[in-house]
């Protein structure tokens, strides 16, 4: 429908899979515990028998996690095409960003989220550098030493030929461990410089999807 109660929820980002699966569970089970399905699944399997007598449950907790799951199972091509006006939404040029960069972006921070919508919130570091820093991640992570071991880094960073994360974090990982520099210290401070707070998928697939100017532009910035 166009009006009502099914544009409130296309509005709140659900996902017509989730929607439809969501509803058809509410009162009649497939008899095999199954949950998500589609709608050819939904149709085939349909039996009166399965429906129940007693009033549904109307469940949103339930609506969310099918949206969840949906999501996972989605195409991260299709999923990039529904985000593409979040991301404009936010101020991001989306012709400056090809669909394979999308659809990567999405596939490492997907899991975080249960709206197309909450994309943005997880992977905002992937289009816009930082402009402050989480106050709480800095006060843990940042002391007087961490400036220094940063222009350490880099260096380390600069010397890298093969950009790519595992290449990349063998070096790292190497020089924090042939430093005896704090692990989870200095990790973090990196992460802090890139990200804006400590929080994100891995850290080297992050700057490996960044490049390494605009990551080291964004340390040297921090």
């Amino acid at each position: 429908r166009s009006g009502g109660v099914a544009a409130g929820y296309r509005e709140a980002g659900y996902l017509p899979e989730a929607v439809g699966c969501f509803l058809a569970l509410l009162g009649w089970n497939p008899g095999n515990d199954q949950e998500l399905m589609s709608m050819e699944e939904l149709i085939k399997l349909f039996d009166l028998a399965h429906c129940s007598k007693a009033g549904a449950k109307f469940d949103y907790k339930k609506g969310t996690w099918f949206n969840h799951e949906y999501i996972l199972q989605k195409n991260d091509y299709e999923l990039a095409q529904l985000f593409k006006p979040v991301l404009a939404s936010n101020g991001v040029d989306v012709a400056l960003y090809s669909d394979d960069y999308l659809a990567k972006v999405i596939s490492l921070v997907k899991g975080r989220v249960n709206f197309v919508k909450e994309l943005w919130d997880q992977s905002r570091f992937f289009f816009t550098a930082p402009a402050a820093y989480a106050e709480k991640d800095v006060k843990k992570r940042w002391n007087e030493d961490t400036p220094h071991i940063m222009t350490e880094l880099m260096e380390v960073l600069k010397g890298i030929e093969d950009f790519s994360s595992k290449p990349s974090e063998d070096v790292v990982i190497g020089w924090i461990t042939a430093k005896e520099y704090h692990m989870g210290n200095v990790m973090n401070a990196f992460r802090l410089t890139v990200v804006g707070e400590c929080k994100g998928p891995h850290m080297f697939d992050i700057t490996e999807m960044l490049g390494k100017e605009e990551t080291l532009a964004r340390i040297q910035r921090a």
